[in-house]
């Protein structure tokens, strides 16, 4: 609710290139408790004056020399396009069609000249009351906006330490280093930026891509942790956890969960149909999956396990260059290949330790 002191306590702006009928308003408005007038008979100066004060009520002469009030309240509506202009017209003019042309320019009222006190306070008081209603509305506005971008990035903030403490966790069963799920993350965000995905998709892959192993939580000890290479069998054991991770992830409302629930399923698929588990193909395979089986890789040749050391640079990429096109998106492998400088320096800042 708006007050009648806060009508009372208004600037009121008034712009006449008559001083008669200036010192007119003005007692008429201060015989009626308004104090905060402002008035100047220069309509030049109009702008500059409505900028610094930015009054609730603007009281307007029409015709005035050089700058017309009709021009004035044009440039006004450009400059304030998105607010409430609280202009009031003053005219001697019985012209209709001049009083439609300046509400259709932005004007919200007009009184005639001789004027009439009581008409003269009461739209004045109509006009402040709906500016400063608009103003309230605005700052609740205002106020509710930041009330839901400090809910987003707190929930935002709840996603990350939820990723973040799931992927600690797989540490504690893996014998893959946290190393690994850096460098395999910062890779996946390399790519995506280098083929053209938005900052906001970027950042997605790079949040969600270190869940892409999640599935091993569900892999017994004496296989996920064995110290040489797997069977056949202990392999199609292993190659369960794309299936296990999708299922954990699956049925989220969360945008960043339901990228690592794709990242998870299907970044061992291979472009020419024989990954697993679901044995998708081309672009079937989500593409943030297409780009952290890519990363995967690269970093899985590169690092050392205890069945295998770690292949040179030149080496892996000539092993890239081969599954172009049967295990890797060939457009994604051809981009992976040419930022290879920058994937270098992704490498050597995040050795294991």
């Amino acid at each position: 609710m708006i007050s009648q002191d806060q009508i009372i306590q208004s600037n009121i702006m008034l712009v006449d290139d008559d001083p008669v009928s200036i010192t007119l308003i003005r007692q008429i408005l201060k015989k009626n408790g308004f104090a905060n007038i402002h008035a100047i008979t220069d309509p030049r100066k109009a702008e500059e004056l409505y900028e610094k004060i930015k009054p609730e009520l603007l009281i307007l002469d029409l015709n005035m020399p050089e700058i017309s009030g009709l021009d004035i309240i044009k440039k006004l509506k450009l400059t304030y396009a998105d607010d409430y202009l609280p202009i009031l017209i003053l005219t001697s003019d019985d012209d209709k069609k001049l009083r439609q042309i300046s509400l259709d320019s932005g004007a919200k009222d007009f009184v005639n000249k001789p004027y009439d006190n009581n008409e003269v306070i009461s739209r004045s008081r109509n006009i402040i009351e709906v500016r400063l209603l608009n103003q309230q509305i605005k700052n609740t506005n205002v106020i509710l906006e930041q009330k839901v971008k400090e809910r987003t990035h707190e929930l935002s903030e709840t996603q990350m330490d939820l990723i973040d403490r799931l992927s600690k966790a797989m540490e504690f069963r893996d014998t893959e280093t946290g190393m690994h799920i850096l460098r395999m993350s910062h890779y996946s965000y390399a790519l995506a930026k280098a083929i053209g995905l938005s900052p906001e998709e970027c950042d997605t892959i790079l949040s969600a891509s270190p869940l892409h192993d999640i599935g091993k939580i569900g892999i017994p000890d004496n296989i996920l942790l064995k110290p040489a290479k797997l069977t056949p069998e202990e392999f199609e054991i292993m190659k369960g956890h794309a299936t296990i991770g999708g299922n954990l992830l699956a049925g989220s409302k969360s945008h960043l969960l339901q990228v690592a629930h794709d990242i998870a399923l299907s970044h061992h698929e291979k472009w020419d149909g024989s990954g697993y588990p679901q044995k998708s193909n081309g672009i079937q395979i989500p593409l943030s999956g297409r780009i952290c089986c890519i990363a995967d890789v690269f970093d899985a040749l590169t690092s050392k396990r205890p069945y295998k050391e770690p292949w040179s640079i030149e080496k892996t990429i000539e092993e890239l260059k081969k599954g172009k096109g049967i295990h890797f998106d060939p457009v994604l492998i051809d981009k992976f290949l040419e930022i290879m400088p920058h994937i270098v320096k992704i490498k050597d800042k995040y050795l294991d330790i």
